[in-house]
């Protein structure tokens, strides 16, 4: 073990670190008067939307060759009124508690016939898909802030349980092997025998809680804007459901707590507690992405966290049984996922996986080689098939080298597929020439910028339970800050900053679009 050192290195360490987050609370209560001044100085002067005027007059988001193909697109009056019929005091039967549910009713008009016509045509807005009834999308986005919170609770007792036992071993036994510290920088504190690297974490929670306040501050903004019938709330922009956002953050907050879990005691058997959430977190950024411009079709909450607890039971079934067997079910399995999310997203949610699929694929391959025809839908087709290359060779990957650390190579691919995804939602933004504002361009830079650091120190081998006990104690180091923080330790701080960052683009990338009609925004 390293060296005891003072008390007050102690403290100082503990000090400097809150010191350093609390900054961010700081510079986002001023960046927010800021902005709020700003908006009370203009609220006044704000033009207000008017259906009569025609669409010459307004600025147009995409080129006007699309606009041939706005057969079944809901006019901006229409919009209007379905929007402000509760401001002029109607009633539907959305409204009523008991009919929330949104798997057994449907807000579009003709069920049947609507949503075929709508989802099918080549240029689609967001007025398109974003027919229901608010209350119901608000109702289903909420829940997963809840249910996240649900799974956190339930998932994180017997973790914490179990890593304490593991500690107290360690403290009666005296063996150390069982633990993988980085034995030249571990700080002891009251029973932790790391107390550093299990402290460093408290960047994720702070943020994420900072994350959940900034969220809030916009969710009320908006709720009393709607209140005022605001009609740029009520018709313009993204539409505004702040689930998904609350689910995120707490998510921030649940990594913290679960990667200092790992730390207590870090080992091969616990690795999957420091990535159970990291999966989540990729799937809800991706999931916010496409819930943007999809409002109306995108995943409940019980298909979402389904889709999660399986990929963490898969995470652990990669760590028991690596064989060669299981990397040839998982390639199936990773391949035949593609495939079906892929169709799932190219026909808009208008496919079915059932016992007829393998005969309309047929006829679908049938059709196309005796008279090919261009894609439909372009952009998607080429988003997909980029996606579908990626993920295969990342499935070929694992299956010809086998890792051993198959949480982290898991992990991997869900990030991967988040950044090809973020990406082609910004350059299609910019293809459709929408703007980044220079506000999201800075968190963008500021994103790149800190990951690059954060990747440097995550690099750096101080431990690794891949070898044993003994060559993994050769790897261990000096501490590098404060003669309290190892390089491990200042990857928790950088990657918490930069999970922030990304979370900040996602929240802000749209903000461009808050006085452009959803009838104007295009779907991609």
């Amino acid at each position: 073990m390293a060296w005891p050192i003072a008390d007050n290195q102690y403290m100082i360490a503990i000090i400097v670190t809150v010191s350093v987050f609390l900054c961010f609370y700081i510079i986002a209560a001023v960046v927010a008067a800021f902005q709020y001044l700003l908006m009370y100085r203009s609220e006044g002067r704000l033009p207000v939307p008017d259906s009569s005027v025609t669409p010459d007059t307004q600025q147009p988001i995409v080129s006007r060759e699309a606009e041939a193909s706005n057969y079944g697109t809901t006019s901006q009056t229409e919009g209007n009124l379905q929007h402000t019929a509760g401001c002029l005091g109607r009633s539907d039967a959305a409204d009523s508690d008991s009919s929330i549910d949104e798997g057994e009713i449907d807000m579009l008009d003709d069920a049947s016939t609507d949503k075929n016509i709508i989802r099918t045509k080549t240029f689609l807005y967001v007025a398109d898909l974003s027919r229901k009834h608010n209350k119901v999308l608000t109702k289903k986005y909420s829940l997963y802030q809840w249910h996240l919170v649900t799974i956190a609770v339930i998932y994180s007792l017997p973790v914490i349980q179990l890593v304490i036992t593991y500690q107290q071993v360690l403290n009666v036994t005296g063996k150390q092997d069982i633990c993988y510290y980085n034995f030249l920088c571990a700080r002891p504190l009251g029973v932790l025998s790391a107390f550093n690297n299990v402290f460093s974490n408290v960047g994720y929670v702070m943020l994420g809680l900072l994350f959940l306040g900034l969220v809030y501050g916009r969710d009320k903004a908006h709720q009393k804007a709607v209140h005022r019938c605001n009609s740029f709330a009520l018709s313009c922009g993204i539409p505004n459901h702040y689930g998904l956002f609350y689910a995120m953050g707490t998510a921030l907050i649940c990594e913290g707590l679960l990667s200092a879990c790992y730390h207590v005691c870090p080992s091969y058997s616990n690795f999957q507690f420091d990535t159970s959430f990291m999966y989540m977190i990729a799937g809800l950024c991706m999931l916010k992405i496409y819930q943007s411009r999809h409002p109306d079709i995108n995943a409940n909450a019980y298909a979402a966290f389904a889709s999660f607890a399986f990929v963490i039971l898969l995470a652990v079934l990669g760590v028991f049984f690596g064989n060669v067997w299981f990397w040839s079910i998982y390639f199936i399995f990773h391949v035949m996922s593609t495939i079906a999310l892929s169709a799932q997203i190219y026909y808009m949610g208008r496919w079915k996986l059932d016992f007829g699929i393998l005969k309309r694929i047929y006829l679908a391959l049938k059709g196309e080689l005796l008279q090919p025809s261009r894609p439909m839908y372009m952009d998607r087709m080429v988003l997909l098939l980029l996606a579908g290359l990626v993920n295969l060779s990342l499935a070929v990957f694992g299956v010809v080298t086998r890792p051993k650390d198959f949480a982290s190579y898991l992990l991997s691919i869900f990030i991967v597929n988040l950044l090809l995804y973020t990406t082609f939602y910004i350059i299609m933004k910019l293809r459709s020439k929408e703007r980044i504002l220079p506000q999201t361009l800075l968190y963008i830079l500021s994103a790149v910028v800190v990951w690059a650091f954060a990747f440097y120190f995550f690099q750096a081998r101080l431990t690794t339970w891949e070898l044993t006990a003994a060559r993994s104690r050769e790897l261990n180091r000096e501490c590098l800050l404060l003669d309290f923080y190892d390089e491990h330790d200042i990857w928790h701080f950088l990657s918490a900053v930069g999970l922030f960052l990304c979370y900040m683009i996602l929240l802000s990338l749209d903000d461009d679009l808050v006085k452009i009609p959803r009838n104007k925004i295009p779907v991609f």
